[in-house]
């Protein structure tokens, strides 16, 4: 899909800054809302939206709109334009915590690292107390963030699964294949079926 150029209007609405992230299915821009003046966070897909990872774009966006919790970016907009499908985020400034770890070249402080723990653990209690339950499946220092306050933020919600589409035999229908080698639990790397305890064994992989 073809970048978005600095200036350029989406939707009529969002005025786009500059290019700020990349993953493996979408391209991430800092923007300003027009309507409100605020700085938010575009998310771009770089896949067909009638594919199956279009139909997983368009569920995290429900996923998130619907969530209401300090750890996780609130949902602003959602919308499909010149046959991209795009997620308006709050936007979280500064690096991901994977970056900022490289640039320190040491750990963080054991004290900063239980204070992050504790909002993760209670975010992902909130996350899997849902019914039905809502598993992240991708925790990694690259998908955390910090706001101004030193509090996390829990980011990316591409790989998740909500068992909506999927039956009891068949719970892993409504998730996406993949995972992030280092921080995968074992079932999710062999394909084998995820749960809350998988994003437990993420979490601790990260911590």
């Amino acid at each position: 899909m073809k970048k978005i150029a600095p200036n350029t209007l989406v939707q009529n609405r969002y005025l786009v800054v500059q290019a700020i992230g990349k993953g493996g299915m979408s391209d991430v821009y800092l923007a300003v809302d027009q309507r409100l003046g605020s700085a938010v966070a575009l998310k771009q897909t770089k896949f067909d939206p009638d594919s199956p990872l279009g139909d997983a774009f368009e569920r995290e966006a429900r996923i998130l709109a619907r969530l209401r919790h300090p750890v996780l970016p609130k949902v602003i907009d959602h919308f499909t334009e010149n046959d991209g499908q795009f997620l308006v985020m709050e936007h979280i400034s500064g690096d991901d915590l994977g970056k900022r770890l490289e640039l320190a070249n040491k750990p963080f402080p054991l004290t900063w690292v239980v204070f992050w723990a504790d909002q993760l653990l209670d975010a992902l209690n909130y996350l899997h107390s849902h019914q039905p339950p809502i598993i992240h499946r991708d925790i990694k220092p690259q998908n955390l963030k910090l706001t101004d306050e030193n509090h996390i933020v829990l980011l990316d919600f591409g790989l998740s699964k909500d068992f909506e589409t999927g039956s009891k035999e068949a719970p892993a229908a409504g998730s996406v294949v993949g995972y992030s080698p280092h921080f995968a639990s074992m079932e999710q790397v062999r394909g084998t079926g995820t749960d809350a305890r998988s994003d437990l064994y993420s979490l601790a992989a990260t911590l």
